[in-house]
């Protein structure tokens, strides 16, 4: 397969990376409804953890563990709370737009990503990636749910953030990640739905985080040539989304075929731990090569005297 010998030795040097990140602590931080599991029922789904709430000691955050949505959490109202004495992982309700929001203690190198079952567990590529490119990650979203597809209690990603079922950090990250679209392709939505409510969806976050930058990511599949079937149709459409909304966009259409990871498959559509580990090795240098990797402001500015 192509790229398939270059890949595997770019693999073993992130999966040594990815053991240094974990030792290291890379907070993860997701922000999970209640109840709801993983789109086509993937046992490599993962499993969260206990959440911690708003109302908690805002102790450290592990990987994969997630911040509580809110329902246990104390949340703070009101101009005269000061979100900055807030612990970590607090409810705050933002004065400017009235949403109630995650407190995060430093957004400055946080990405958050919106996904489904492919960005859920800890282990999941488009994790790994953002990770491997220097970012904390802020999860929201569920297994299940797309631009149109919804779990459960839990809404489709614009419906959802409208409706509070997961909530959005407080502060200003500079990177916000849209990945999806397996659902949607799997449950019938059309072109029209899908676009319609992903033209909703950047609305709404270009609104709330004017100075972030935008990614989407298509859908992981076999690619048009190998039976991808509607996935790679759905992957095509979210690209011209994208371009038309000036917004850069990673087309994982082919992907499975592309790196010859269809062996590397827990089911039918999630990757095993082991594909998780590949994708998200040229996920990482894929937002390298498009300029997403993380870089210190302070550091650049040290470097440029």
């Amino acid at each position: 397969m192509r790229n398939a010998s270059a890949l595997s030795r770019f693999v073993a040097m992130m999966i040594a990376t990815g053991v240094v990140l974990g030792g290291c602590g890379q907070t993860s931080y997701s922000p999970a409804p209640d109840a709801g599991s993983s789109d086509a029922g993937s046992s490599e789904a993962g499993a969260v953890g206990t959440p911690l709430t708003g109302g908690g000691s805002g102790a450290a955050v592990g990987a994969g563990v997630p911040v509580a949505a809110g329902s246990a959490a104390k949340t703070r109202i009101g101009s005269t709370i000061d979100p900055a004495a807030l612990p970590s992982g607090s409810t705050y309700r933002n004065p400017a737009n009235g949403r109630n929001e995650i407190i995060v203690k430093d957004t400055s190198n946080v990405a958050v990503l919106i996904g489904d079952s492919q960005s859920e567990p800890s282990y999941g590529w488009p994790r790994q990636g953002l990770a491997a490119a220097g970012y904390k990650v802020f999860f929201c979203g569920r297994g299940g749910t797309g631009f149109v597809a919804s779990n459960g209690r839990t809404g489709n990603y614009i419906d959802a953030l409208q409706r509070g079922d997961w909530k959005l950090p407080y502060g200003t990250p500079p990177l916000v990640v849209i990945e999806g679209g397996g659902n949607d392709a799997a449950r019938g939505a059309s072109d029209a739905q899908i676009v319609s409510n992903a033209e909703r969806l950047i609305a709404s976050i270009q609104q709330r985080y004017p100075a972030a930058r935008i990614l989407m990511v298509g859908t992981l599949g076999r690619g048009a040539h190998y039976g991808g079937g509607r996935r790679s149709e759905v992957d095509a459409l979210l690209g011209r989304v994208a371009d038309q909304h000036g917004l850069s966009f990673v087309s994982a259409g082919d992907w499975l075929t592309r790196y010859n990871l269809t062996g590397s498959m827990a089911d039918r559509v999630h990757l095993n731990r082991q594909g998780h580990a590949a994708l998200g090795a040229v996920f990482g240098q894929r937002l390298q090569s498009l300029g997403f990797d993380y870089a210190d402001p302070a550091m650049l500015a040290g470097l440029s005297h």
